[in-house]
């Protein structure tokens, strides 16, 4: 049901999903993570396995905090918590790019003989990490908080000291590392990449044997994405010049979501007696930029940054939304556009990525228009925080909906329902854990 619309009579097995979810997560487990799902993403990615651990603290803390744990021991030597840490049991032509078409992995980098990729993902670890201490409180989770602290601590330090851009904010180098690769946002700064031989790219993606085409980042994309990886991996990853890279930008979601968690390392700091005060600040500043810089009035949300050029990215999508997460700001504003006809008219499911009235919009194609839980999960908790508890049963009760008609989908078309791209997919199984533990127990599962 869409936020604002009237619940229709269909009321899903909510312990059966319960067993779904779990036999999902299981059967993605590899013995120290989880993959996103076994055949289009067979490697560790790192967002998705701090949603992963959000949920698997439903199931208990060991596979949890494991998650984080494997992850984390493939941290960079600079810092930086890598988008992919690959599977050395995976052919090599399992995924693309693999590993090979990072190297030569600076010194700077992983840990010898891990294998990685060179870019980083929003940094959802540290609030993840708070969520499963909250539910598991004891000598045990302490005990794992002391050792995922000072790692944690490192990954922000590397975010907000060499990703500082545009005097305050934060900048990422590739739509990879934004989590919304395709997003429309990135229509004006990819454009001014060369694609190179575009032409030949298809016979390289392997994403392509296990989803749509049509569902997908188009070939285009495809061949700027990995001209933005070229550039960066043949500076061997350094971030000395951000701006004389072919891609630098601003997002709203990973600002905000780096705030959020910055804001919970100040809580994990109290857990453990180290000192929150740094982490406070930071959150508090950077929050203060991200409402004073990124918010477009005119579209009634916050909008990406090219950094080098300064132009404003005037896009209505769901990263724009995303700052709700954070205290003050623009709240009501958002909060409008949210419930308005560009993400919730009457029959829309959940949050779609993109405005629906935008005569560019896609409900199939990826980032694009689909509804994603992660996205859609995110908003849900900022309505929480906020008090509007209606809104959010509502959007809570969409999820429900969706999984339980089309299964664990790595994303839903937002008006009809359909499933979309992989099944079996990991942070939908772990998120919808999530919404079924956290909503009221009075809570009607029904649209």
């Amino acid at each position: 049901m869409s936020i604002g619309t009237t619940p229709e009579p269909h009321a899903p097995d909510i312990a059966d999903l319960r067993r779904r979810a779990a036999a999902t997560l299981l059967r993605n487990w590899r013995g120290s993570a989880t993959v996103p799902t076994t055949a289009l993403y067979p490697h560790q990615w790192s967002w998705d396995s701090a949603f992963i651990a959000i949920g698997q603290a439903h199931l208990g803390p060991r596979r949890a905090f494991a998650e984080l744990t494997a992850l984390h021991g493939a941290q960079w030597g600079d810092g930086r918590v890598p988008q992919i840490v690959f599977n050395p049991a995976v052919p090599e032509d399992a995924y693309f790019p693999g590993p090979a078409f990072w190297r030569p992995l600076p010194r700077h980098g992983p840990p010898a003989g891990v294998s990685t990729t060179g870019l980083v993902q929003p940094p959802v670890h540290a609030a993840a990490v708070l969520a499963i201490a909250e539910r598991h409180p004891g000598a045990a989770t302490d005990a794992a908080v002391r050792r995922l602290y000072p790692r944690l601590v490192r990954s922000h330090d590397y975010l907000f000291e060499r990703r500082s851009v545009a005097s305050g904010l934060v900048g990422i180098v590739h739509p990879w590392e934004s989590g919304l690769d395709n997003s429309p946002s990135w229509d004006e700064p990819l454009a001014a990449v060369d694609p190179g031989l575009a032409d030949d790219i298809t016979v390289l993606r392997r994403d392509l044997r296990h989803a749509d085409a049509g569902h997908r980042p188009t070939d285009s994309d495809y061949a700027r994405y990995m001209g933005i990886v070229a550039a960066y991996r043949d500076r061997r990853y350094a971030d000395d010049d951000l701006l004389g890279l072919p891609f630098c930008t601003v997002d709203p979601l990973f600002c905000a979501v780096l705030a959020w968690s910055e804001d919970a390392l100040a809580s994990l700091a109290r857990r453990i007696g180290a000192d929150p005060g740094r982490h406070a600040e930071r959150a508090r500043e950077l929050t203060h930029q991200v409402h004073t810089r990124l918010f477009d009035p005119a579209l009634g949300c916050y909008v990406a940054l090219d950094a080098r050029t300064g132009r404003a990215l005037r896009k209505r999508t769901v990263s724009g939304l995303v700052p709700l997460l954070l205290p003050g700001g623009h709240r009501a504003a958002v909060l409008e556009t949210l419930t308005g006809p560009s993400f919730a008219a009457p029959g829309v499911l959940g949050v779609p990525s993109y405005d629906l009235t935008a005569p560019d919009a896609d409900p199939h194609r990826y980032w694009r228009g689909p509804t994603w839980v992660n996205t859609t999960w995110l908003l849900w908790r900022a309505l929480l925080a906020h008090g509007e508890t209606g809104h959010a049963e509502r959007l809570a009760a969409d999820l429900v909906h969706l999984v339980s008609t089309a299964g664990f989908r790595e994303y839903f078309h937002p008006v009809t329902g359909e499933g979309l791209g992989s099944d079996h997919f990991s942070w939908t199984a772990a998120l919808l854990l999530d919404v079924l533990a956290r909503e009221p127990e009075g809570q009607r599962w029904q649209r």
